[in-house]
């Protein structure tokens, strides 16, 4: 964890402020806003963990959740049971369809198994390669689609969901779901994306990303989620963007590299910034608190 960053709270925080204001203090109207990889809802072994309890210590006005599970035929998906539970609107879509895998009998206290733990709990359908060596071995699961959402919890407008395409070597499409909302009567457009790896050649839809994007220079933007990106190499995808917070997210249990990102214009500044300390998933959570034209404190 970088110095200077804050963290999250451990135990369980409400899910308030649904009376459509944005929180402060004083004369310093700001929103928070929080991103978190969820990871299907489950370890690397399968196991589901506390994703409701999770998001409700984020606290969070806008909260972009990435790698919701939704099961085929019926029932909540991740990210709608949070809403539920909670009391957010959900603005969900759905980038490719895939398997989640029913608890490996051989889970111990870790996170996952290594080597490649991911691989345990879910994987997504790709027509292109065959895996049916690996289907064999994991014979038990459920059907459903993987995605991404933005919650929230105040007044939104002008939702949009920008297609950013579907890289050859990516078995999903990606996207940003974008909306409007207001900070002590100033708008800020909050954006939120999953993006594709690097060695699937992101920058191509790092770029799509920003011709959405306004100026910089002149609007109030944030632009959050898991970027698959270390800091500086994002940081010079987006010239006059500045990073709003700096630590390690990923993994969760045993973390190196920043890839949950919180970009902002200049126009926006950062009251707080913290990274949760222990998650269920393999990513941890990131919780930002904005303010447009105030001076920047964190």
């Amino acid at each position: 964890m970088d110095e200077g960053v804050g963290r999250v709270d451990e135990g369980v925080g409400r899910a308030g402020g649904t009376d459509g204001r944005v929180g402060g203090t004083g004369d310093r109207p700001q929103l928070t806003l929080a991103t978190f990889n969820v990871h299907g809802g489950v370890d690397g072994w399968g196991r589901p963990f506390d994703v409701v309890a999770e998001c409700a210590a984020l606290d969070a006005d806008v909260l972009v959740l990435q790698e919701s599970w939704a099961p085929t035929g019926g029932g909540l998906s991740t990210a709608a049971t949070v809403g539920d539970h909670l009391g957010y609107d959900v603005i969900e879509e759905g980038m490719a369809r895939g398997r989640l895998f029913s608890p490996n009998p051989a889970a111990n206290h870790r996170w996952g198994p290594r080597p490649r733990y991911a691989h345990i709990a879910f994987r997504l359908d790709d027509p292109r390669r065959s895996r049916r060596n690996f289907d064999r071995l994991h014979p038990h699961f459920t059907t459903g689609s993987w995605g991404m959402a933005m919650l929230t919890r105040i007044p939104v407008s002008d939702v949009v969901v920008m297609p950013l395409g579907q890289l050859k070597r990516d078995p999903s499409r990606r996207l940003a779901i974008a909306c409007t909302v207001s900070v002590g009567g100033e708008a800020l457009t909050v954006v939120g994306t999953h993006m594709s790896h690097l060695l699937q050649r992101s920058p191509v839809q790092f770029r799509e990303l920003r011709s959405f994007l306004p100026d910089p220079g002149g609007s109030a933007v944030a632009l959050t989620g898991d970027m698959n990106l270390w800091g500086p190499p994002l940081a010079a995808l987006f010239p006059g963007w500045r990073r709003a917070v700096r630590g390690r997210t990923w993994p969760s249990f045993r973390p190196h590299s920043q890839l949950d990102h919180v970009l902002v214009t200049p126009s926006v500044s950062v009251i707080d910034a913290r990274i949760a300390e222990r998650s269920g998933s393999d990513h941890l959570p990131v919780r930002v608190s904005l303010g447009v034209g105030l001076l920047s404190t964190a």
